[in-house]
């Protein structure tokens, strides 16, 4: 498949470009509150309680991914400093958008005095869901790809110097990774968890090990000196999954008591 030729630009309303990017990034975020609020049934919160959050969380989110993705291209930000509120043409940070996402949500659940684990664990599947939609953003925009390879399934790219080139499709990769994710907290949800933070903390372990390896791959990753800064956080979180788990099973009373 050639990604040179697909146009980042779904259509125009006058003077004003739509772009698939952001198309993509509000079906993934009208999915999620769709089933977030599907799965508020029997949970310690309201479907109010949903709608009220996500009004905090899509902007914190956005912002945290954007400033999360400058803050390490910091030496291109300062030169052209407007380019940091150009984020239709992609940069945006899902560690990022994921660490204001988390600090939002325990602030909102001490506003509403809402058990934070109980309810993270609520909401926490919609994301690997929107993140696999997502990524197709970066697909369109013609980023997030990987080195280039022979593969069958490869995906042509234009390079300034090489002209078009087959490259890992990494954008695919942690796509179909999400969507397994999404899948393997909702089984994990069903059948194993006793604990209120274990699909949380599942979803850390679950994320960051594909994308340690799939970061990998890729061209374009945010570096801190000579490691890639997105595995850095993989590891981290992965850590803080496994411990988390071990801690909930070992100490925390059972399933609706909560920190």
């Amino acid at each position: 498949m050639n990604l040179a030729a697909i146009n980042p630009i779904a259509f125009k309303l006058g003077r004003i470009e739509v772009r698939w990017y952001g198309l993509l990034i509000a079906l993934a975020i009208a999915i999620g509150i769709f089933v977030s609020i599907k799965r508020s049934k029997n949970r310690r919160y309201s479907e109010d309680d949903v709608l009220d959050f996500f009004l905090y969380l899509i902007p914190a989110m956005i912002v945290g991914a954007r400033l999360y993705y400058v803050l390490f291209e910091w030496q291109y930000y300062a030169q052209h400093p407007i380019q940091i509120f150009a984020m239709w043409e992609g940069g945006l940070a899902i560690h990022g958008g994921l660490l204001a996402g988390i600090a939002v949500s325990y602030w909102y659940c001490i506003k509403k005095k809402i058990p934070f684990l109980h309810f993270a664990d609520g909401i926490i599947p919609v994301v690997p869901l929107g993140q696999a939609i997502g990524r197709w953003g970066n697909f369109i925009n013609q980023e997030a790809y990987g080195r280039e390879t022979d593969l069958p399934w490869a995906i042509e790219v234009f390079d300034v110097q090489k002209g078009l080139i087959k490259v890992h499709p990494t954008f695919l990769y942690e796509s179909l990774g999400n969507i397994l994710t999404f899948i393997l907290l909702l089984v994990y949800e069903k059948r194993y968890q006793k604990k209120d933070g274990e699909l949380l903390f599942l979803y850390f372990i679950s994320y960051s090990f594909y994308r340690f390896f799939i970061e990998g791959l890729r061209t374009d990753s945010l570096m801190l000196g000579s490691f890639r800064v997105a595995q850095i956080i993989s590891v981290v979180l992965m850590t803080i999954g496994i411990l988390g788990i071990v801690v909930l099973r070992r100490d925390l009373p059972s399933h609706s008591d909560d920190l």
